[in-house]
């Protein structure tokens, strides 16, 4: 399970092999927020001559980059470079609709796997299509934007439905547990570590980070506590003595969902 994206703005790429030290699961290049508009044609030759020149190939399985949205004056470009150096990973922001992302899938390498940033009210109401479409791979909450587009206010328990719905979709559609947004803090360590309790408790699997500070709390958060793998252990050890009986663990009841979290657990690295 990819738990940690960590986000490298594309026109500073002295701070990529830095990103790329840090233990993230996958490092977002990227051309669109981090990057303002006059600068944009620059940072994507700068990403083209970097990824060729000096992106290891034991590393390009963590890369990922985030281009511009579609019908934005830069997105075309972005895809066609990607397309042409063999990027796999692209984050599409504004995710509002699976046709463009469809869109995006055709005009990609035959290969490419795509992160729906969904941060809209429309990418909302859309999301149950924009997760089956062609070669998307996860669904990501761009929590901000979000708020700003839906007129909302608190990060908290007002997005407690709209977390739930990233987290029903990615499962009725067959897709890994959705990613959460940013924490905006990099030196509050536990508020970090607050907020990926938060998105975990809710289903997610893994959360936006903005600085390398933030993500060995994310890839431990996300992660099964030792207790929790101690207690998988059990329940299987148990399993595999009595396959085909009822038993217990701490005094409850095991039946398939349990054995099925126990395995899911177990499975994770």
């Amino acid at each position: 399970m990819q738990r940690s994206y960590l986000f490298v703005p594309g026109d500073r790429p002295e701070r990529f092999a830095k990103a790329f030290a840090s233990a993230a699961h996958r490092v977002v290049i990227d051309l669109e927020d981090a990057v303002s508009p006059d600068a944009k044609v620059a940072a994507r030759a700068q990403i083209a001559d970097w990824l060729v020149r000096q992106l290891a190939d034991d590393a390009r399985p963590r890369l990922m980059v985030r281009v511009n949205a579609p019908g934005t004056p830069w997105h075309a470009d972005d895809v066609a470079m990607l397309r042409e150096l063999r990027v796999r990973q692209l984050m599409v922001p504004k995710s509002e609709s699976a046709d463009a992302l469809a869109d995006v899938a055709a005009r990609s390498a035959d290969d490419a796997e795509l992160t729906a940033l969904v941060e809209s009210v429309a990418g909302i109401v859309h999301m149950r299509e924009i997760a089956g479409a062609a070669a998307v791979a996860r669904l990501a909450f761009g929590s901000f934007d979000y708020c700003v587009d839906a007129g909302v206010e608190g990060m908290d328990r007002e997005l407690d439905a709209v977390r739930s719905a990233f987290v029903i979709e990615s499962r009725f559609a067959g897709l890994p547990a959705p990613v959460d947004g940013v924490t905006l803090a990099t030196d509050d360590a536990r508020l970090i570590a607050r907020d990926v309790a938060f998105a975990r408790g809710f289903g997610f699997g893994g959360k936006l980070c903005i600085h390398p500070k933030q993500v060995d709390a994310v890839n431990q958060g996300f992660a099964p506590s030792a207790d929790e793998r101690a207690w998988a252990a059990r329940v299987l050890a148990r399993l595999a003595e009595n396959p085909r009986g009822a038993f217990a663990i701490d005094g409850k009841l095991v039946d398939k969902p349990i054995i099925d979290r126990a395995r899911r657990i177990a499975a994770e690295q």
